[in-house]
């Protein structure tokens, strides 16, 4: 049964690239795939094995429809390099952070300039590693690069930073975000408020400490 399976997808494969107007010179490299797919499966595959129910090994991670909605704002909506970060969104919803840090890095492929994505590859990082990782503070740097006078780098890097647990290392990032919002920037008053709410929080963990021993 399996064989006939697989030769069922070649099958299908040739006409996917017949109908998808494919050049003829491109077909050997396809087959030589499957050749290979062919040959693996002769070597360790098993027909006969009992099948059984695979089980998801991520659990879903709900976004908060706000903060969409504050992102669009903040880096613009409907645009072509942002349609990469809807898709990471969905990824990221189904709890498989691996295929949004790759959604990121397919969009990173078309568009290299684009500070929208070296962002979003940031915080997609954050979100894989659960922390902020050498890797995801180089993005946020090249986005900051990319738009020194824009606040998404800094805002999204300190949002980092706050779901690491690191609160007082966000703090002059969001500062930083606050001070390159313009004034009649629809965003800059959710930072202002959010940027007034982590000093509140930190006023009250140092006053929890008490007073540093002599």
């Amino acid at each position: 049964m399996g064989w006939v399976m697989l030769a069922a997808i070649g099958v299908g494969v040739a006409v996917a690239l017949w109908l998808g107007g494919v050049a003829r010179s491109l077909w050997t490299f396809v087959g030589a795939a499957l050749m290979l797919g062919a040959a693996g499966y002769a070597l360790q595959g098993q027909p006969l094995a009992p099948g059984h129910p695979v089980a998801a090994n991520a659990e879903p991670i709900e976004i908060d429809p706000a903060a969409i909605e504050f992102r669009d704002s903040l880096l613009g909506r409907f645009t072509a390099d942002g349609a990469y970060l809807i898709a990471a969104d969905a990824m990221t919803r189904s709890g498989d952070t691996r295929s949004a840090v790759q959604a990121v890095l397919g969009g990173i492929s078309k568009y290299p300039n684009s500070l929208t994505l070296w962002t979003g590859l940031g915080s997609a990082l954050q979100m894989h590693d659960g922390a902020v990782s050498p890797a995801a503070l180089l993005a946020f740097k090249h986005a900051a690069q990319l738009g020194p006078r824009h606040p998404a780098p800094s805002y999204y890097l300190g949002l980092a930073y706050i779901r690491a647990g690191q609160y007082a290392t966000a703090r002059p990032y969001w500062a930083r975000a606050l001070a390159l919002s313009p004034a009649g920037a629809p965003y800059r008053k959710d930072i202002a408020f959010q940027l007034g709410r982590l000093d509140m929080f930190l006023a009250a963990a140092e006053q929890a400490r008490g007073p540093a021993a002599p």
